[in-house]
This record gives C-alpha cells, structure tokens and sequence, in this order.
C-alpha cells in the first residue's frame, strides 16, 4: 500500500552547522567557517538537537564530542548533504553555461530542412550541450512529455506558448511531374482536380489532410482522391517525382524538387499562404542557457538557409492564424 510521505518543515535545518562543528569538533571553528557568531550556531544545533530529539554533541570547557546519535547522524548526513550539494553544483551549471541534454520535439519534415543544415555548426558552438531530436508527426504536449522545446507550424501552436520564427510564411504548392502533366494535362481550376489522381497525406490522428487552397479572400478545403495515401511528405514527392500524380506540400519541401525539374507547380495562383514554422516553449522564465543558444543559432541559421524577411526571429506569445 502506498505511503503517504511529506518533508517535513525545516528537516534539513541546522544540517551544515552540525556537519561544520561535526568536522572542526569545535563550535567556534566550525562557525568560522560558515561566517556566523559561536552564539548564533550554538543556537542552531540546540534546535536540530529538539527536533532530532537526542543530544548530537557532548560538550566540556575545553572539548566537543560527538554522542552516538551524533555519530549515527554524521555518518548518514555528512554523504547526503555532500550529494545535495552537488546536485545544486550540476544545476548551477545548466542555469549558468549552456551545457545538458536538449530535447526537442519536430516534425519529420523540417530535419532536413531546419536542423540538418545547423547540427554540426552548433555542436562546434555549443559542445557541452547533447541534442535529442524526436522526429515524429504526433504533436507532442512538451511539458508532459519531458521536452525543452519544439518545432511546428505556425497554425498548430497553442497561444499560451513563446514562440520563435525559423522560416517565412510559405505557400502549399500543388506539384506533378513533367511526365504527369503531359499525360494527364495541367488543373486550371480547382474544380479541375476531380479529373486527376491526388496524393494524400493521412494525419497523426488518423484523419486524411484535405488539401487547402485560398480562393479570393476565403480559404477551402478540398477533398481529393487517388492511388496513394502517405503518412510523410519524402513519400509523396517521391511519388508524385515517379508520375503517380499530383502532391500539395509545404513550398520549402518541394523547392529543391522544382528548381532541378523533376517536379512542376500548378494552381500557383491558389495557392494557400501558411504561417511558417515556429520553435516554441512555455515561458519566457524557465528558458535555460542551453535551450537559449540552441534559439539564437537556429533562428539565424534557418533564417538564412530560407531567406527570410525582416520580421523573422522574434521571440513572442504565438497568437495562431484563424482556422476555417
């Protein structure tokens, strides 16, 4: 059955003062050498001694001994004082220097994009720091989940978080292959998509991402259908690249796939305008060293890397774009 435990007030009180008189068996240089009067740690222990309820010390004129409960008590408290104490050593280090494990939660899509540009860049910046990258599609709750901080667009970040541009805003881009598009014929329309085969990405909740387009002032969700359901975006450039057919990726994805031709945009002019990506975390306050180098290295590293404007790498709360 489950105890019920609480520390109780003031357990560790008079602790140091026993170990400093423990250590000197004098009362005058063990407050020497905490800085206090021999009045004051006198006091001290005489308090620890009510608490404890047995007589730590034996005292004479000219001598100071410990009692057996005094030696029973140093030989446990002298080793689980010296262990506090350097536990707060190794977290004055973290809240000092950037150094300790980072942990991060990501979408698969921006490893390459965001994080595999910078790794080898900020380990030469930052080498006491040991980076974890948890590359998954799930949106992850990171305090819950025991993480410093993640990585998502814009749109699927809680308000209440702190949140750091790393791209521009950015399109989703309707691409095919040049084989595809000549077979099959270039969409003009939205209505035109019905007559062509779609990839589709399936979300982490298991629900099937509707592509989205903007059409005037309004945004719209199509439900589209074809050969291929994909859980990542490589999956579906890589299909669309082998002419299965059309894919709606985010623009930075599919750059480098349009610029060398394997694929081609269409429906440029519908297309929908996200967010970008944001790193985020919950408070300004608990941001350690570590997680702060990591912010100011990625924000200018991806910045460049995407070209981005003026108003990217500015740390705020994160208000989410309207949804439809």
């Amino acid at each position: 059955m489950k105890q019920n435990f609480t520390v109780r007030h003031g357990a560790l009180d008079g602790v140091e003062a026993f170990l400093s008189v423990a250590r000197y068996r004098s009362f005058r240089r063990g407050a020497a050498d905490l800085g206090v009067t021999p009045s004051a740690i006198s006091q001290t222990i005489r308090a620890l001694e009510s608490r404890i309820g047995a007589a730590l010390f034996m005292r004479t004129t000219r001598s100071v001994g410990l009692t057996e409960a005094g030696r029973q008590f140093l030989a446990r408290a002298k080793p689980a004082f010296e262990e506090l104490v350097a536990a707060s050593d190794a977290v004055r280090e973290l809240g000092q220097s950037p150094a300790g494990l980072l942990r991060l939660s990501v979408p698969r899509a921006v490893v390459p994009l965001i994080l595999e540009p910078m790794l080898a860049s900020f380990h030469r910046a930052y080498p006491k720091i040991e980076l974890e990258i948890a590359a998954s599609a799930e949106l992850a709750d990171i305090a819950a989940e025991g993480f410093d901080a993640g990585i998502r667009l814009g749109q699927f970040i809680a308000p209440d978080m702190v949140a750091v541009r790393l791209t521009p805003a950015f399109p989703l881009v309707v691409v095919g292959s040049p084989e595809y598009l000549h077979a099959r014929g270039r969409p003009a329309r939205i209505a035109d998509l019905r007559d062509h085969s779609c990839l589709r990405m399936r979300r982490s909740d298991g629900s099937i991402a509707p592509w989205r387009f903007a059409e005037g002032n309004e945004t719209i969700e199509v439900i589209v259908s074809g050969p291929l359901i994909a859980h990542d975006y490589p999956t579906l450039l890589g299909a669309a690249a082998q002419g299965l057919g059309l894919a709606q990726v985010a623009g930075p994805v599919v750059n480098a796939s349009i610029a060398d031709g394997q694929l081609e945009p269409v429906l440029a002019s519908f297309a929908l305008t996200m967010p970008g990506v944001f790193l985020f975390y919950p408070d300004r306050r608990q941001v350690l060293p570590k997680l702060r180098a990591f912010i100011e290295h990625a924000k200018y590293k991806s910045i460049d890397a995407s070209h981005g404007g003026s108003n990217t790498g500015k740390s705020r709360k994160f208000k989410p774009a309207n949804r439809p």
